[in-house]
């Protein structure tokens, strides 16, 4: 490079920072101001404009909006009593009317704090403060209200523009869906919003209830969902971590084992980004929230719609948004049911088992007696299964001889090996994979039926033994506790993990085989190391996911007594027809 070039370089970059300097020191740029609201029509909506150089930044004049004290006002339909602040326009208590946590209604507005309320606007992306203004606000009707609040801009041509932000929120008086209209209504010099491309970002609440504890309950979670392209994305954060979405999307929010947040957008191209938040504001309880990012607007007027799906995690209450008929709203093909929780490519038998399940408890009306039926039946439909792949046991200690003579006549040749294999098992009717059948179809039962016990909407509240099981969907009890106790237990006294794990253990004796040396250790191990394991892991289970599985227990040792003395019988009545033993075959050795 020639010196002079060099020289210009350094030069130049001297001059730019010295000028850079002076224009931040003696002219700072002019920011974005909330000023006076201005008059604004009785059904405007909400809206956000801005240009690409605009900042927003409170006023230092006090405007006759700031002597407006924060005020709250509520909403109540059949579903939820909502309570809104006119500081930001925003949600600040989301509590349903008709699912109870305890003696109150379920809150899907936690951790609410100052600096983070439900359905929060931030001018910009994810990492700016939400809007903190008193707002006016504006009760249209008894199921719908608005907030609306003048901003300046600072156009990077130095003129001055404005803009009115207004929230407007419409509910349905039997919905778990409300609609969020955000409209940038532009005046004077206003030619949009755009910082960094980005014009505004609007967040689901902090934290979804019921609360619980994230150390003591291992079987409640919240859990992310995007929905892109016909597929739901999964995330799982821990606490004080954040996630970056950056696919396009249709749907998004966070979800409970029973209830969930799902955000909307009318307009699925104008959005930009989304952040998955488990950050943690105050306290030992990480927030679970989604943020959602609009990408910049460069007009004077636009109105962006948003509808929230606030409600329980229930196929009958999530199938409604698919047909337009089938809502208040006319919304269709939303597939909102697609964020449940399932197996999978299991899903059908899934929803075959939960068809049962329902199909029981009409006949009687109690859910824990509806799975301890249910799990009789299956295992009464599995006995004859389970009856013959034991029995084979018995064939193949019948045809084993002569699987060894000729697996020694043919062990150099094993296509004629495997031919004769085939042509023996053929004769005596034996099939070597019997034995696997009962564990290729319990397995899938295993996996539903487990999903289906542990999440089953209809099992949470549901009272099972007075005084002792007084909902499913939680751990029994029988006493509690002035203190924790250790590996992190809880305070809860239970009975069921008890019996769960003494019903394995006799399990376990009933079928095991005496075995010595490093064999008669393992069995030891599996015996009794491995329920004391699960008696930690299902410490705190569902009630109904615990049933399940002592019912399973209890009912599989019954039937192992049975078929032991099945197999014992059979035995004496093969030695009885036993007759004279074959040689087997032993091949001379070469000279």
């Amino acid at each position: 490079m020639e010196k002079n070039t060099v020289w210009a370089i350094v030069l130049s970059t001297l001059v730019l920072v010295v000028f850079s300097f002076l224009q931040i020191k003696f002219f700072p740029v002019e920011q974005v101001m909330p000023t006076e609201i201005s008059s604004v029509e009785e059904n405007i909506t909400t809206k956000l404009l801005e240009d690409n150089s605009a900042m927003l930044s409170p006023t230092e004049d006090i405007s006759e909006e700031e002597q407006i004290p924060e005020e709250h006002f509520v909403i109540t339909t059949e579903k939820a009593k909502i309570t809104f602040t006119n500081r930001g326009g925003d949600i600040i208590g989301y509590e349903f009317i008709d699912h109870k946590d305890g003696d109150v209604g379920v809150e899907m507005a936690e951790n609410i704090q100052s600096t983070n309320r439900a359905f929060a606007l931030a001018f910009g992306d994810a990492s700016k403060e939400i809007i903190n203004e008193i707002f006016a606000v504006k009760k249209i009707s008894d199921y719908s209200i608005g907030f609306y609040r003048t901003f300046q801009t600072t156009n990077s041509d130095g003129t001055t523009g404005s803009f009115v932000l207004a929230k407007q929120y419409t509910f349905k008086p039997d919905d778990y869906m409300f609609k969020l209209d955000i409209t940038i209504d532009g005046q004077d010099a206003f030619s949009g919003l755009n910082f960094n491309n980005s014009a505004y970002t609007l967040r689901t609440s902090p934290q979804i209830g019921p609360y619980y504890d994230v150390n003591t309950d291992r079987y409640e979670y919240r859990k992310f969902m995007s929905y892109t392209d016909g597929k739901k994305k999964n995330a799982t954060l821990s606490a004080g971590q954040t996630k970056v979405y950056n696919k396009d999307y249709s749907w998004t929010g966070v979800a409970g084992k029973y209830f969930e947040i799902i955000g909307i957008p009318q307009n699925s191209m104008v959005m930009q980004d989304v952040l998955y938040s488990c950050a943690i504001e105050e306290g030992e309880s990480p927030n679970s929230q989604v943020m959602m990012t609009r990408g910049s607007i460069d007009s004077k007027y636009t109105t962006d719609t948003y509808y929230f799906y606030v409600g329980p995690r229930t196929e009958q209450d999530l199938k409604i948004y698919n047909k337009s008929e089938d809502n208040p709203w006319g919304l269709s093909g939303l597939k909102l049911n697609d964020s449940l929780e399932s197996t999978g490519l299991l899903y059908w038998l899934e929803a075959f088992l939960k068809w049962c399940l329902v199909l029981i408890h009409k006949i009687i009306p109690n859910w824990g007696i509806a799975i301890i039926v249910l799990t009789i039946f299956i295992k009464i439909l599995l006995y004859p299964i389970t009856k013959k792949s034991t029995l084979s046991t018995l064939k193949m200690q019948e045809v084993q001889p002569r699987m060894q003579e000729i697996q020694t006549k043919y062990k150099d040749q094993p296509e004629k090996m495997n031919m004769e294999l085939a042509k023996l098992y053929k004769e005596t009717g034996y099939n070597p994979l019997s034995g696997c059948l009962p564990l290729l179809i319990q397995f899938p039962l295993i996996f539903a039926m487990y999903n289906l016990f542990n999440n089953y909407f209809e099992f949470r509240g549901a009272m099972f033994i007075p005084g002792w099981i007084p909902d499913l969907s939680k751990g029994d009890s029988v006493y509690t506790l002035s203190f924790n106790l250790p590996f992190n237990l809880g305070n809860q006294i239970r009975l069921l993990p008890f019996i769960y794990v003494v019903s394995q253990i006799v399990f376990s004796k009933i079928t095991q085989t005496a075995s010595t040396g490093a064999n008669g250790m393992q069995m030891k191990i599996i015996m009794y190391v491995m329920p004391v394991m699960f008696f930690f892991i299902f410490y705190n289970a569902p009630a109904g996911l615990l049933i399940y599985w002592t019912v399973s227990n209890a009912l599989q040792l019954v039937q192992q007594v049975i078929l032991n003395r099945i197999m014992k019988a059979k035995r004496e009545e093969m030695e009885q027809n036993k007759g004279p033993e074959k040689k087997v075959f032993v091949p001379k050795k070469k000279k």
